[in-house]
């Protein structure tokens, strides 16, 4: 690749990344002088903050574009010629719960969850041996249930599932088990769904799933290889009702 095509794809994705924020800044800037009517403070360090997300956000797509993407398509179809099921299974939820147990917003969660409960609990002078294991606890049952999601996705692809049926059954579980679960776990549960879509799990998830259904004769890639990310989302809310109900 020539120094100035490389230039111009450069200055390409620096344009788009800059017009995707667009929306948000605009935004921003309508309230903060036609809402609130007021000058922004430090502003200065705002527009450095705001050059640096640009810059990041550019590197973070051209990496998943030249890197992630194709380490997992790539992997995908390994397994798939190799014709091992059980490494596939393996791989899939060492995926899953290695990229979602050090996640830093399920690490947020997990501790802010852990301090109300623990607080509400009891007291006394072990709290922080207590906030801890709660934590971990909770990061591991989210883990675990993302991992089990990809392990399902896989063995939705290769079979041929259809993924509506299984988001209608897991929803509805959902919705019999809420009222069974305490009521300081249901949010942190509906929450654990959201936290776990980090900008790691995703693109692998995603890459995963469409070179494995590229690889297997008879399945869409369009059709089959996406809704991984959907069950990823369903599974953590049914682990951690399951955790609050069988907790107490």
């Amino acid at each position: 690749m020539s120094l100035g095509l490389f230039l111009l794809r450069a200055c390409l994705a620096l344009w788009k990344s800059s017009r995707d924020l667009l929306p948000i800044v605009l935004t921003i800037g309508f309230f903060q002088l036609f809402v609130f009517q007021r000058s922004l403070d430090n502003l200065l360090s705002l527009l450095i903050g705001l050059v640096l997300i640009v810059f990041g956000l550019t590197l973070f797509i051209v990496g998943l574009n030249i890197g992630l993407f194709p380490l997992g398509e790539q992997m995908a179809r390994d397994f798939a010629s190799r014709g091992s099921l059980p490494w596939l299974i393996a791989f899939a939820f060492s995926l899953g719960f290695g990229t979602t147990f050090a996640e830093p917003a399920l690490i947020a969660v997990a501790s802010k969850a852990a301090d109300q409960a623990i607080v509400e609990a009891v007291e006394g002078n072990d709290l922080a041996e207590m906030r801890r294991s709660y934590s971990l606890l909770l990061r591991t049952t989210v883990a675990v249930a993302v991992g089990s999601a990809l392990v399902l996705g896989v063995i939705r692809i290769i079979l041929g599932w259809s993924l509506h049926y299984w988001m209608i059954a897991g929803y509805a579980l959902v919705i019999v088990l809420t009222p069974f679960a305490p009521s300081g776990i249901v949010g942190v549960a509906y929450d654990s769904g959201g936290v776990t879509t980090s900008t790691i799990t995703v693109p692998l998830t995603t890459a995963l799933g469409v070179g494995l259904a590229s690889s297997i004769q008879g399945r869409s890639p369009l059709l089959d290889g996406f809704g991984m990310i959907a069950l990823a989302s369903l599974t953590p809310i049914l682990f951690v009702l399951l955790l609050g109900i069988l907790w107490t």
